[in-house]
């Protein structure tokens, strides 16, 4: 696993209980503490310091620190580097190996179809060019039209431009993507107990709840979408 998302904790137990609840499968319950939608890996960290973000690991960030450098405030770390994008979002590049957990063919928790990685940025452009630096290229979209989608063939990231969402944006956000599925596993959240953070109606002509926001405790966010 070359590619993870990090999200800070509260409280371990409830972290991971909330997981549970959406059905993703833990893997290690201490240090790291790592669940799984079976697409998507997930480390819960208790520490104080933690921010939610993307791990990236590698045995050597030499090349693209150079790059990061010219642009980007870059900071060391235990184990590796931190360097932060317009979205405010962190990314942390590990000098370690990261954890052995292969990706299923589908996802299997009740939040759906994994489509990757949604960060809403003040400057596209230049989140852009971060994460090309680290190794994602373009697969769909525009910067100039206000979103691209780039990936590292594991792990693949929307950036959105700023006020083109008109539901909560929480940076960064899990977001799924179901389709006419979609009421069926928004029964299933609410029947797991979830906590909905927004019931998004904008989208539809009869004002139904048909899309969710979800967040969990430490401020990581999921989108379930019917597009």
């Amino acid at each position: 696993m070359k590619s993870i998302i990090q999200t800070p904790t509260p409280d371990l137990k409830k972290s991971l209980e909330y997981y549970q609840k959406l059905k993703f499968e833990v893997f290690n319950e201490q240090s790291p503490t790592l669940v799984s939608d079976g697409k998507a890996v997930i480390e819960i960290n208790p520490e104080r310091t933690a921010r939610a973000g993307v791990k990236l690991f590698a045995n050597d960030w030499q090349r693209e620190l150079a790059s990061l450098r010219r642009e980007f405030s870059v900071h060391a770390i235990d184990n590796g580097f931190v360097v932060g994008d317009p979205s405010g979002v962190w990314v942390y590049l590990m000098c370690v190996s990261g954890p052995e957990i292969e990706q299923k063919a589908e996802s299997s928790s009740i939040t759906g179809n994994l489509a990757g990685l949604s960060i809403e940025t003040l400057d596209i452009g230049k989140s852009q060019e971060l994460w090309q630096i680290l190794g994602f290229e373009p697969n769909a979209g525009d910067a100039d039209k206000g979103w691209v989608s780039l990936t590292n063939g594991e792990l693949t990231i929307s950036l959105m431009a700023p006020l083109a969402c008109p539901h909560l944006f929480f940076n960064p956000s899990l977001t799924y993507f179901n389709g006419v599925k979609n009421p069926e596993l928004i029964a299933k959240v609410r029947e797991a107990g979830v906590q909905i953070a927004e019931e998004v109606t904008i989208f539809n002509e009869q004002g139904e709840v048909d899309n969710l926001v979800l967040q969990d405790p430490g401020g990581l966010g999921i989108f379930m979408f019917n597009d």
